[in-house]
């Protein structure tokens, strides 16, 4: 499916991933203007990217930007069992190779390439850049899911029995939770908009699903220090969902130069779409101003590249 509204271009397409599962992937393009940058967006648990990521993309395409979705496996329109997830590598590896694909495309190799997660999707693209820290030119991490918040997880007995069950049952929906969506979303319609999109799941956590998340947030607080690329990172002061205090110690802990932390007293988990809209223009105010900071300071991708290869020959001179 194609569309155009005389701003935005948006087109699907389906993939195959190597484990030769079909994908749904997404994009988002400027119609009149060669786009400045490339944004690549990894999407929250149960969540999915043409519908509940589409007014994020429009707002950064009319900044300038496109806009490139997947949906993981077992989310949104991709194949797999919906709400599982077998493996985080699998999501991660999903996602890092449908977005390097696009990003060395011939006319894309000199873009610089930004990475935008909300939720887990904080999570898949900490995972995606550890995996070429040298690749991405910055990331945008919006209440990212580098710890679960203490009152969305089960009693630790509890805990610990579902993971034995997980060796027997790793399909089954019986992780008792909160609901999600009521603690995520502070705008009553939005709720009722995510219930009622068919992409998003809306069941309890599958046992091996909510057993990889817990360990991939439990690894990612203790290796936060190996954060090297640029980024900002936000949170709502009243997120029920993941911790804001990790959001703090990612800031305080990554090795990057050039990082940035913005907590909003009173918002909830859901910055992008699920707050008031004053709150979400004050949101995407600080996003877009960032990314601009970066993509129009004349520090392009070729001028980045051509500076890593010297630093690289200087480096082999002094050994």
């Amino acid at each position: 499916m194609d569309l155009e509204n005389g701003t935005v271009r948006y087109e699907e397409e389906y993939i195959r991933n190597p484990r030769g599962l079909k994908q749904f992937t997404c994009r988002w393009i400027p119609v009149k203007e060669e786009p400045k940058a490339l944004i690549f967006i990894c999407h929250g648990y149960a969540m999915e990217c043409s519908i509940t990521m589409n007014s994020t993309a429009i707002r950064l395409v009319k900044a300038g930007y496109a806009v490139y979705g997947i949906d993981y496996e077992g989310h949104g329109k991709s194949s797999g069992l919906q709400g599982y997830i077998s493996t985080f590598d699998n999501v991660v590896d999903d996602c890092s190779n449908f977005f390097t694909h696009i990003s060395e495309k011939k006319e894309n190799k000199r873009k610089m390439r930004y990475l935008l997660g909300e939720s887990m999707g904080g999570a898949v693209l900490l995972l995606v850049h550890r995996k070429k820290p040298d690749y991405w030119d910055g990331a945008v991490l919006v209440a990212p899911m580098c710890k679960v918040a203490d009152d969305m997880k089960p009693h630790p007995f509890v805990i610990s029995v579902l993971r034995k069950l997980n060796k027997l049952i790793p399909t089954w929906r019986i992780v008792p939770v909160q609901d999600v969506i009521d603690a995520a979303f502070k705008q009553p319609e939005i709720r009722a908009q995510i219930r009622a999109n068919p992409y998003c799941y809306k069941g309890r956590p599958r046992l091996n699903t909510a057993n990889e998340l817990l360990n991939t947030s439990l690894e990612l607080e203790q290796r936060l220090h190996e954060v090297t690329l640029p980024f900002l990172v936000l949170h709502g002061g009243d997120d029920k969902v993941t911790d804001k205090a990790v959001s703090q110690q990612l800031f305080d802990a990554a090795a990057s130069s050039d990082k940035n932390f913005k907590l909003y007293p009173g918002m909830w988990h859901g910055l992008l779409y699920g707050e008031t809209p004053e709150n979400i223009e004050i949101v995407f105010a600080d996003i877009i101003g960032w990314l601009n900071s970066r993509t129009e300071s004349g520090n392009s991708r070729l001028e980045r590249e051509l500076k890593h290869k010297n630093d690289e020959v200087l480096i082999s001179k002094d050994l």
